[in-house]
């Protein structure tokens, strides 16, 4: 039967069934086709949306995941209101907790909740390591339901002061990024560097694992494709198919642009730091530039694409050697990638959209971007200030400093990231005996390993408990003649019995002997690892070889 016919059943005199079919009228077929608009575009914001979601969960810990968590009620009760209710230019007053919006809309605003999560996880990278965890929370409620939806109300609700004029952000290169990127400068800022990032014995505190980088680097990279793609918010009108892949090719060229760029630069030696071929370097060398052409990747055209991705790279590497040049600390680059990003794409729409001003074209939306971006300076530079500076002098903004050098991992959440349990081998037991007395945890290869140095003693009070990230992990009681053994009731006495002033007292015969025992006693080679020092403020520890 064909989709234009319908089938009818009547009923003759004596009662028989008689189907008939009947051509729909034009109206009907008319609604049919709006109600298969509507479903198509509800399905292809809730892919974008879904795919983004896993986008701003990127870093797969518990501190990342807590905006898209918390964010969600905090942006259900009040940020969606705020963004998109009715109301007048600075903010929505409507919708409150989805009161009385329409079940059509349920899809945008799950899509543009994945928007304020990840504005909100932008500000977890350049506060990591060191950060309360009731900070996080807090900050991520503020910022999903204050301070991204009144910018977002802005720039996209149809009636914000910047929407009805020539500002132009198409997926969020000032919206997100900006606000975003400027609320973790703030933060990073407030909330001071990490324990041995500066000072006298300062040191480049890198992370752990560049194949786990890789991987959330690749979510990244994959997740910008639905993020810029998915803002154009429907597929079923004309014109929408070319607009999404305008700006998903865009997107990869741009963000293309910008890694090789990055990677080049840096392996010229122009940055002042060794001449390799940084992979890391490379990987935010293109999220900035994905994060430059938001605002522009569904208006300009390839070559402007690569151009903006390219100077994007350049802004990385710009912002990435100032900031800790002005003692400010930023683990993961996100000032840098976000607001350097968010800022020069705001910049570059005006430039190279089509029509624009490298065209020939008319200022008016420089002008009008260039105000945008300092609004939004203003508004989450502000009230981030605000709400950090209020939690330092709470005391609530950052853990101790003993605890920082510990870890938090088991300290505030009762779970190891890395379970030792789950890869010890007796060969690495072999490999801890040292030259100058500085005792290995005999149960971490080298690399993965927490050294001991007396001098920490130094610093810490006598008797603080400290918590080892060890198998079967207790309580021990720091004391002068000490020193804490994962296997060791909380005792000082049992300590010494292990270990003494000049290393552990446990011989080699001792130890679980190895099936292939001669071979793991030729795995000592690993002595004269160099351990460099930690220095911040008060806090010292001498550079130990061993």
């Amino acid at each position: 039967m064909g989709d234009n016919v319908r089938e009818r059943v009547l009923y003759d005199s004596g009662g028989a069934a008689v189907s008939t079919r009947e051509p729909l009228t034009l109206e009907e077929l008319q609604d049919a086709l709006k109600h298969f608009q509507r479903n198509t575009d509800v399905f292809f914001l809730v892919t974008m949306g879904t795919i983004c979601f896993c986008f701003s969960i990127r870093y797969l810990t518990f501190l990342c995941v807590s905006p898209p968590v918390i964010g969600g009620i905090s942006y259900w009760l009040v940020g969606f209101p705020l963004a998109f209710g009715e109301g007048n230019s600075f903010c929505g007053t409507t919708y409150w907790a989805s009161y009385e919006l329409p079940d059509e809309r349920l899809a945008f605003w799950f899509f543009q909740f994945v928007f304020a999560a990840t504005a909100a996880t932008i500000v977890s990278g350049s506060m990591a390591e060191r950060c309360a965890f009731n900070a996080y929370l807090i900050y991520s409620i503020v910022l999903t339901a204050v301070v991204y939806p009144v910018v977002s109300h802005w720039a996209w609700s149809d009636s914000g002061w910047l929407s009805v004029r020539a500002y132009q952000d198409f997926a969020g290169s000032g919206v997100v990024h900006l606000t975003g990127g400027v609320a973790a400068l703030m933060g990073a800022i407030i909330l001071g560097p990490r324990a041995g990032r500066f000072g006298s014995k300062g040191m480049d505190l890198r992370g752990h694992s560049v194949p786990l980088a890789a991987l959330g680097g690749f979510i990244l990279l994959f997740g910008f494709l639905a993020f810029n793609g998915g803002s154009q918010a429907s597929i079923s009108q004309e014109g929408d198919a070319s607009a999404v892949a305008k700006a998903i090719v865009n997107t990869v060229l741009s963000g293309s642009a910008g890694g090789i760029t990055v990677l080049l630069v840096y392996r010229s030696g122009a940055c002042g730091r060794p001449s390799t071929w940084s992979f890391l370097m490379a990987l935010n060398g293109a999220l900035t530039g994905m994060v430059s052409i938001c605002a522009g990747c569904n208006v300009v055209w390839p070559w402007g694409a690569v151009v903006i991705g390219s100077i994007a790279g350049m802004i990385f590497l710009g912002i990435h050697i100032l900031l800790p040049m002005v003692k400010v600390d930023d683990p993961l680059d996100a000032v840098a990638v976000h607001m350097g990003g968010g800022f020069w794409g705001l910049i570059a729409v005006s430039l190279f959209k089509d029509g624009g001003i490298v065209y020939g074209g008319s200022t008016e939306v420089l002008a009008w971007n260039l105000a945008g971006a300092m609004a939004i300076l203003g508004w989450s530079g502000g009230l981030s200030s605000l709400m950090f500076g209020t939690l330092r002098l709470l005391g609530m903004l950052r853990v101790p400093p003993e605890m920082e050098l510990q870890g938090l991992d088991i300290l505030k959440h009762g779970e190891p990231a890395y379970p030792a349990e789950a890869w010890i081998e007796d060969q690495y037991s072999s490999s801890i005996t040292t030259e100058n007395g500085v005792n290995r945890n005999i149960y971490l290869p080298p690399n993965m390993s927490s050294f001991w140095h007396p001098s920490w003693a130094n610093y810490l009070n006598p008797g603080q408990p400290m918590y080892w990230t060890l198998p079967d992990p207790r309580r021990a009681r720091i004391g002068p003649g000490s020193r804490p053994h994962p296997q060791t009731p909380a005792s000082p006495k049992m300590n010494d019995l292990f270990y003494s002033d000049k290393g552990p007292n446990i011989s080699p015969a001792s130890r679980p002997r190895h099936h292939e025992s001669d071979e793991a006693r030729d795995h000592r080679s690993l002595r004269g690892h160099m351990t460099k020092a930690y220095s911040n403020e008060g806090f010292e520890v001498e550079v130990s070889k061993f």
